[in-house]
């Protein structure tokens, strides 16, 4: 009890000196507002980031992973080893994998090129066309809203269909449906059997723009020397997930006869090491950001640090008589640090509402993604708080070693 009204009275003389002296105030907050602020915006960004891929980009699937040409490289020097000895995946690679895979669900192929579409005088410039297996549809994540989806016997045919996405549907189609109607894919006719539900877009790049035909009608109009497939394998659950992808990378090398010293010539790849990329790539812009936010609690703890020995000055004859009265030195440093802790609060507080609001209005008018996680709330409270009360103890401890006698005598 008695340590909760020694600490409210001081909590209590740092707001009222807060709300006396609005323009010392703001300025002594403002190294922490500006810490804080900086640091829940960074941290959102990133937050934000790492939340969009796991659930935008990098979703793959439930329990799927990829077999493609080239694994992930962040060094120029490997991809450039990449590109000479990683071959393209072909139509072989893929057949020998669903042939020959024990664990896996499914195993479905797809290849893609960025073409035109048209359609009652209207035209759609770099949509992408996927050329897909019949089995794709029950692996990827987009479903068709209505119609359906590119069957076995349209890849058996090379038959000319098209499910189109629904930014397609909407500028070519004008809102009338386009299921049995014609579009033209670069110059060739395909009918429409299905669209798309819309999935949205991703950093203000729309991915409905898109149409879905047989690969085998891919291939016959698009396939040169360098096309590479990208086969998609669906393991029988998350516990499968490791030894499925090892099966695969043993006969990908039994296939492509690779000794047991040579490196792979192809990649597998699944979402979890997209997410891992990305948050390697905001952990960097992380580190690099604390330098800033470390200097701005520096500053802020140096002008708290100046002010409350300033203050300490004006209330020498306050501590004097304090003391006189019974005042231990351990009561006047407590009084000093739990202001100085207060303030900081206080800046740190009104730091997490402007970075939590201008992260409300970048998410609302922009395609950023900003995720204010709680953990990052606490750490700036908790860091701003800290900066106070390491940053006031050299104040309070002049204020707690005064000699009453003296501070007496100080003139009001």
């Amino acid at each position: 009890m008695m340590t909760r009204l020694h600490l409210r009275e001081p909590a209590s003389v740092a707001l009222e000196t807060l709300r006396a002296h609005k323009l010392r105030s703001f300025l002594m907050l403002l190294g922490i507002v500006l810490s804080v602020s900086t640091l829940i915006m960074v941290v959102s960004l990133i937050s934000g980031v790492n939340l969009y891929v796991a659930t935008r980009i990098a979703n793959l699937g439930s329990n799927i992973f990829l077999v493609m040409r080239f694994p992930i490289i962040t060094d120029v020097n490997e991809f450039v080893k990449a590109t000479r000895r990683n071959k393209p995946i072909t139509w072989a690679d893929y057949e020998f994998l669903r042939d020959n895979m024990k664990y896996a669900l499914r195993v479905g192929a797809q290849a893609n090129a960025v073409g035109r579409t048209k359609a009652n005088g209207q035209t759609v410039e770099d949509t992408i066309i996927f050329g897909v297996t019949a089995n794709m549809g029950d692996m990827k994540t987009e479903e068709p809203a209505q119609g359906r989806y590119i069957a076995d016997s349209d890849n058996g045919q090379r038959a000319q269909v098209a499910l189109i996405g629904s930014d397609v549907a909407d500028k070519l189609f004008s809102g009338r449906d386009p299921i049995g109607k014609e579009i033209d894919i670069d110059g060739r006719p395909y009918q429409v059997i299905g669209t798309g539900k819309p999935i949205g877009s991703v950093l203000g790049q729309s991915r409905d723009n898109y149409v879905y035909i047989p690969i085998q009608t891919f291939l016959k109009y698009y396939a040169t020397s360098n096309t590479s497939l990208a086969i998609n394998v669906e393991s029988q659950g998350g516990g499968w997930m490791s030894r499925t992808q090892e099966e695969a990378q043993m006969l990908m090398r039994a296939h492509r006869h690779l000794r047991p010293n040579e490196d792979d010539n192809f990649g597998v790849l699944d979402g979890g090491s997209l997410v891992d990329l990305f948050k390697r790539l905001t952990g960097a812009l992380a580190a690099s950001m604390v330098g800033i936010v470390a200097v701005f609690l520096v500053i802020g703890g140096v002008v708290i640090m100046n002010v409350m020995l300033a203050t300490v000055t004006e209330r020498t004859r306050e501590i004097g008589l304090r003391k006189s009265l019974g005042a231990r030195r351990t009561d006047i440093l407590l009084q000093f640090l739990t202001e100085t802790a207060v303030m900081s609060a206080v800046g740190g507080a009104i730091g997490v509402a402007v970075a939590f609001a201008f992260a409300q209005i970048v998410a609302a008018k922009t395609s950023v993604p900003m995720h204010v996680p709680l953990g990052a709330v606490i750490l700036a409270l908790v860091a701003s708080t800290t900066v106070g009360v390491v940053f006031g103890l050299y104040p309070a401890r002049q204020a707690a070693s005064l000699n009453p006698i003296e501070a007496m005598r100080q003139e009001v």
